[in-house]
């Protein structure tokens, strides 16, 4: 099969032609049709991830097709149009027996603990419990562009922070992350605060239902926030994964207001300043999003049957396997609009 393959952290990343994988007895092989571009592959490029072992194949938002399968698999076959949680379970750790596999305690996870998806084909583990069912209606770059971003922001909004209508939502960062956890704030009926750095991305918050939108270069995002909110967010998610959007995100919270950090702390970032003195006088609740089970799928292909869903518009550009080494490269300067999605078969 052709990849993308690095065998240094940092060193630039070249296309190969690699053995084929073979399916575990209780996993697939998915060809791969689409695959998004993350900045969590570009902090695992770097060398940020210690679940990753060299030499290796980068890549964890995908869609495909399954062409083999394991003797034990018993819910899939050959054909069948699939995508997946970018955090797999195991099925039987006391996690996953709580339907918690996004925090599985031997997590598979393709493109980090595994050779990933910036390939024509990726083995994925344990396909009974994680692979989940792509509807004819959605096409493979829009269940790649859910990937990680799309469904860690759903799960942020709607199971972590418990958004309901008529609240405030402030997003701290309008890359791919944020603007899904804006489209889906909307969804819910909730009013959204867009903050970004970025006039054409917070143009694009707009266009997906922010609210409002504040340029944090210009104005002081937590005075803004409160003010539009009139006292503050009720929800507030870091989208971005930077110390500063961190310490934003819990500051611009009313009393009661839940924080949820989705965009990643690693390298440097990994111990942020939090105004804890506020999160105890206002009873703030901080809370994290890792990732979705692939039973609550079902939940977002209804949202995007109904309408009230459209993850395709998040979709960017779409680039050949080696256009993608220097989008890969170029993750960590925040120059892409929306989401850009690899074609390995281009």
């Amino acid at each position: 099969m052709k990849a993308m393959y690095y065998e240094g952290f940092g060193e630039p990343p070249v296309i190969r032609n690699l053995p084929d994988p073979v399916p575990a007895d209780h996993g697939v092989v998915v060809r791969v049709m689409a695959t998004g571009l993350c900045r969590s592959d570009w902090h695992g490029w770097v060398g940020h991830d210690p679940d990753i072992t060299l030499p290796h194949v980068p890549g964890h938002e995908l869609a495909g097709v399954i062409v083999d399968t394991g003797g034990r698999v018993t819910k899939w076959k050959k054909g069948d149009r699939v995508t997946v949680p970018f955090v797999c379970g195991c099925g039987s750790c006391p996690q996953c027996a709580t339907g918690n596999h996004q925090v599985c305690d031997h997590q598979f996870q393709p493109g980090f603990t595994h050779w990933g998806s910036f390939a024509e084909l990726v083995a994925i583990h344990f396909a009974d419990v994680n692979l989940v069912r792509l509807p004819d209606s959605v096409e493979y770059a829009t269940a790649a562009a859910l990937g990680c971003r799309f469904v860690t922001a759903f799960r942020g909004v709607v199971d972590q922070a418990r958004t309901t209508a008529g609240q405030w939502v402030a997003v701290h960062g309008c890359g791919g992350v944020g603007l899904s956890a804006i489209m889906i704030a909307r969804t819910l009926g909730a009013n959204v605060v867009g903050i970004d750095i970025g006039d054409d991305k917070l143009a694009l918050a707009r266009e997906l239902g922010a609210t409002a939108t504040v340029n944090s270069k210009e104005t002081d995002p937590v005075a803004a926030v409160r003010d539009i909110t009139g006292g503050g967010a009720h929800v507030s998610i870091d989208a971005l994964g930077h110390p500063e959007t961190c310490f934003n995100s819990v500051a611009n919270l009313r009393k009661r207001g839940r924080h949820v950090q989705i965009g990643l702390m690693l390298g440097d970032h990994t111990a942020p300043q939090v105004p804890m003195a506020q999160v105890i006088a206002n009873e703030l609740e901080i809370y994290g999003s890792h990732g979705i089970q692939a039973h609550r799928y079902e939940a977002i292909w209804d949202m995007i049957r109904h309408g009230s869903l459209a993850p395709g518009k998040l979709v960017g550009r779409t680039v050949t396997l080696e256009q993608g080494i220097a989008e890969l490269m170029d993750m960590d300067s925040f120059n892409a609009i929306g989401i850009t999605i690899i074609d390995p078969n281009l």
